[in-house]
């Protein structure tokens, strides 16, 4: 089995950290060749100093000196600045780019990978979302694959596996609907970022999670959908399924549903992505189908939570509207 070496872009988020967690639990068959933050000057060493990569990179050219000194004892080379972001991704050393960065500023890192050949597992839905079109004409062209790392995204990509002749009818995106499902907009007059940040099921960063609140994050994720699976937005639907157990499933033209089941876990389509095509063993938490007795689906409410059609009209529009 040989070693996969994984670059890490936003290792100190929270889908950074759980990568880090999932290739401490298959050392043997991946490995860190790259670390970049943004500002986590600390976390940084501290990841450097566990995982040796080769290479680190910190975007804050002031925290610079901070970083380099502290790894002064070790072989590890020191970046910094946007453009060393940008150009590591291309290094020959590595064999996956997990864009775990949050925002616009993931899309660059992803196209100058694509253009080095790398294989990209994709968490920073923005990408697809502002330059869907591009990413997906410029992957085609250096014949990159592009892997999936969102938990909806990544159950979609598994129902999809072996349905090569089965065509598509529909995909159901499943959402959790949040700390505030089924309160009205006067209820939500007055509410705190505090409440907003208390996802009932996931642990996500804090813009990831604000947006769940709102069905943004939903809204972004059907663009990103639309570009990653090739299927118009009037064929893409999002439901509120509150237990989080199904992360989302595929209709197919005979009627048939596919649906991919397991915990509430990050951990999970990570190790999918950095893994693929195979599934290796792990001792994580799984989900006991017995320990859940009911499974519910409801229409989102797009009357009080109105982000979720502001995407799709701005996928309608078309053009740099997503932006």
């Amino acid at each position: 089995m040989t070693q996969k070496r994984v670059a890490i872009i936003g290792s100190t988020g929270s889908i950074g950290k759980q990568a880090l967690e999932v290739i401490e639990h298959h050392n043997n068959y991946l490995s860190v060749e790259v670390l970049t933050a943004n500002k986590n000057a600390d976390l940084l060493i501290e990841q450097a100093l566990k995982f040796d990569p080769n290479a680190v990179v910190i975007a804050d050219k002031s925290l610079y000196l901070k970083v380099k000194e502290a790894l002064s004892s070790t072989d590890i080379k020191v970046f910094a600045g946007q453009e060393a972001l940008e150009d590591i991704v291309q290094m020959e050393t590595i064999d996956i780019v997990l864009n775990a960065l949050v925002g616009f500023a993931g899309l660059r890192p992803t196209l100058k990978a694509i253009e080095a050949g790398r294989t990209i597992a994709l968490s920073n839905k923005e990408t697809m979302v502002v330059a869907g079109e591009l990413v997906n004409n410029l992957a085609l062209k250096n014949k990159v694959p592009i892997l999936p790392v969102d938990s909806e995204h990544s159950a979609i990509f598994q129902c999809l596996a072996g349905e090569v002749y089965s065509p598509v009818e529909k995909i159901i995106l499943t959402a959790s609907g949040g700390p505030f499902r089924g309160k009205t907009k006067d209820e939500l007059k007055n509410i705190t970022p505090e409440q907003a940040l208390n996802h009932p099921n996931w642990s996500m960063g804090k813009k990831v999670t604000i947006d769940s609140a709102t069905l943004m994050n939903k809204g972004l994720e059907v663009i990103e959908a639309r570009w990653l699976f090739g299927i118009e937005a009037n064929r893409i639907e999002a439901v509120i399924h509150p237990q989080s157990i199904i992360h989302s499933l595929v209709e197919f033209q005979d009627g048939s549903l596919k649906a991919q089941i397991g915990l509430a876990d990050m951990r999970l389509p990570i190790q999918y992505a950095l893994t693929y095509p195979e599934r290796l063993k792990t001792s994580f938490p799984k989900f006991d189908i017995f320990s859940c007795s009911n499974l519910s689906f409801e229409k989102p409410d797009t009357d009080t939570f109105t982000c979720l059609n502001l995407a799709y009209k701005a996928l309608e529009i078309g053009g740099n509207m997503p932006t």
